[in-house]
């Protein structure tokens, strides 16, 4: 395929006119190069990543455009294409091997079967005779927003607490309980979204265990983070992905403040009028083929669309570019 160009995250005050891009792999064909090397060669880093590929479901283009590029990059190779029948005699070799191959290039070692028995779904999508399992969002409480900053943004920040981020969302991105440090004591949970309420305050959203409750607990309160080796198949849909809709504004040096509100370039707190939004346009432009798109609302969700040259782009999530009054 065609590349693409991508915009560069980058949250400093020296982001050139225009920003940075760089070209790169469409989606598509990066999706079935993987899946083409599961099937070539069955290494225990191919299953996970084209399992963790298939869970991103925002991010996740059409099956009828994956299967297209697999089937000429297997016609090229003069293999056939992978289906889940044509792995399972390489089950005993994945299993022996994933320890082994894939221990430590993570912090934490996911059970085997996990991903193995993604496989199924993930072919069904992929050959078009099932959907995939959609998961609802959890309901928003009045006021709150999610926030999806890009790694390591909030710990430039200074935010308290930031630091233990993104081993929770390593955690959540594989499916993994977390022990967090909380007030004094140690709870398990399970993580699904960091949003930011009226207040300023950010809070990570999670279930615990083992009731099976959904819990808030405050990122400035949070003392420590210990991903286990438990696995939970999700209740709602995670949200902890990065896609920079926490960015610094143009020009401007971006900080959210624990409890005392949005903060940018040092000022007080933004003035609100009738909500978190009131009176702004929020400007986002597509990862995928660089088109922007006002919101009234900030978020980077991006529905489908054709990119300036006329083709369907298969971008869904966009780079917070600009405000406007």
């Amino acid at each position: 395929m065609a590349p693409v160009e991508r915009v560069v995250g980058h949250p400093y005050s020296d982001v050139p006119a225009g920003g940075i891009v760089a070209r790169s792999y469409a989606y598509e064909e990066i999706f079935a190069e993987k899946v083409r090397a599961l099937g070539e060669r069955t290494r225990p880093r191919d299953l996970y990543d084209v399992v963790n590929l298939f869970r991103h479901g925002e991010f996740r283009p059409a099956a009828a455009g994956v299967l297209d590029v697999l089937r000429k990059k297997c016609g090229f190779k003069k293999i056939e294409v992978p289906t889940f029948a044509s792995l399972v005699s390489a089950t005993p070799e994945l299993t022996a091997d994933w320890a082994q191959m894939l221990g430590h290039q993570l912090p934490v070692l996911p059970p085997f079967e996990a991903f193995w028995n993604a496989l199924p779904e993930f072919f069904g999508w992929l050959e078009g005779r099932v959907a995939p399992r959609g998961v609802a969002r959890e309901p928003l409480k009045t006021g709150n927003v999610v926030i999806r900053p890009a790694i390591g943004f909030l710990r430039r920040q200074g935010v308290p607490g930031s630091a233990f981020l993104e081993g929770v969302r390593f955690a959540a991105s594989n499916h993994l309980c977390v022990d967090l440090g909380y007030d004094g004591s140690v709870r398990r949970i399970e993580p699904y979204s960091l949003q930011r309420t009226l207040k300023g305050d950010i809070l990570l959203r999670a279930v615990s265990l083992p009731t099976g409750e959904p819990r808030s607990y405050r990122l400035d309160r949070i003392q420590s983070a210990r991903v286990t080796e438990q696995s939970f198949v999700p209740r709602f849909a995670i949200e902890l992905t990065p896609d920079d809709s926490v960015g610094a504004l143009p020009g401007r040096h971006l900080s959210l403040a624990p409890r005392r509100g949005l903060m940018v370039g040092g000022s007080p707190p933004v003035r609100r009028t009738s909500g978190p939004t009131a009176g702004l346009t929020y400007v986002y432009q597509c990862g995928a083929c660089g088109k922007k798109f006002p919101h009234k609302n900030p978020n980077p969700r991006i529905g489908p669309h054709k990119a300036p040259g006329g083709w369907a782009c298969s971008g869904r999530s966009g780079s917070l570019t600009d405000t406007r009054a």
